[in-house]
């Protein structure tokens, strides 16, 4: 009898340890964090490139690493892809979140949720220094080149359609920025229009003494925002909630110093808001 209680004792203890190990582990599998697959095209300083030692920086990078920083929810993982597999890789939820200079146009608004604005980035003009273009009206008659599907692709194919007696020759590419300025400053081309941040980084960094800048007027604030795939409304709440932080706190207007040049080129308090469209 003694036996026999002793071991159906050691049974139950040997279940309750079964018991609290499947606890134990439903627990932790429900404490995992979330995967979000953040791509950039890590190629378009001073937004997302590589430093010296090869790891991914820039503007857009360490406002997404501050975004992440310490979350229960969120585990964030950066990847490097070429700018049309961005949009490919978020329809196709390879990737739930990007982010590298995107700006807003309405027919990614159709496809993709909006973060808040993270930076402002003004457009200029880039001529060479004895350029003949002196505005934007100048454009005419002269030859760029331009990524399609880029705003200002989509810029200038407009610009084209009103002025079809003095239309601007574009020439597609996949060069990156640095390599558009770079043909630029050797005289292929006649100018490029870009935001004022990248234009000023790689003009400096580069060396590009042949070019100059002019600055551009719009009507519109030009912002960046980072993107999420369909379907993510929690994590675009989550990211805008760290972003309105970031912003009160400080955090985004010193990384704007740092990396775009200047504290100015952030939104303002108004226009802190998912931009209309969808």
């Amino acid at each position: 009898m003694k036996i026999k209680k002793i071991l159906g004792i050691a049974g139950i203890a040997a279940a309750s340890v079964v018991l609290l190990a499947a606890c134990s582990s439903s627990k932790d599998s429900s404490s995992e964090k979330e995967k979000v697959v953040f791509a950039t095209s890590g190629a378009t300083a001073p937004f997302a490139y590589q430093d010296d030692k090869g790891e991914l920086t820039g503007f857009d990078i360490e406002v997404a690493k501050a975004v992440f920083k310490d979350s229960d929810k969120y585990d964030v993982e950066f990847k490097k892809t070429e700018w049309s597999s961005i949009f490919t890789g978020l329809d196709s939820d390879k990737y739930q979140m990007a982010g590298v200079n995107i700006s807003y146009s309405e027919e990614r608004a159709q496809k993709y949720l909006y973060s808040y604005p993270t930076g402002a980035t003004p457009s200029t003009l880039v001529v060479a220094n004895d350029s003949d273009i002196k505005s934007y009206d100048d454009i005419g008659g002269h030859s760029t080149q331009v990524v399609q599907g880029t705003t200002t692709a989509t810029q200038l194919e407009e610009y084209n359609t009103k002025h079809s007696n003095n239309q601007v020759e574009l020439n597609y590419t996949n060069e990156n920025i640095t390599q558009i300025l770079g043909n630029l400053n050797d005289g292929k081309y006649d100018f490029k229009i870009f935001d004022a941040p990248t234009v000023n980084s790689v003009i400096k960094d580069q060396g590009l003494t042949n070019l100059k800048t002019i600055e551009l007027e719009s009507a519109e604030q030009p912002y960046i925002y980072f993107l999420f795939a369909d379907g993510q409304d929690d994590l675009q709440k989550y990211v805008n909630k760290r972003i309105k932080e970031l912003y009160d706190d400080g955090t985004i207007a010193k990384l704007a110093e740092k990396y775009l040049g200047s504290a100015d080129y952030i939104p303002t308090k108004e226009d802190l808001k998912v931009p209309t469209g969808k």
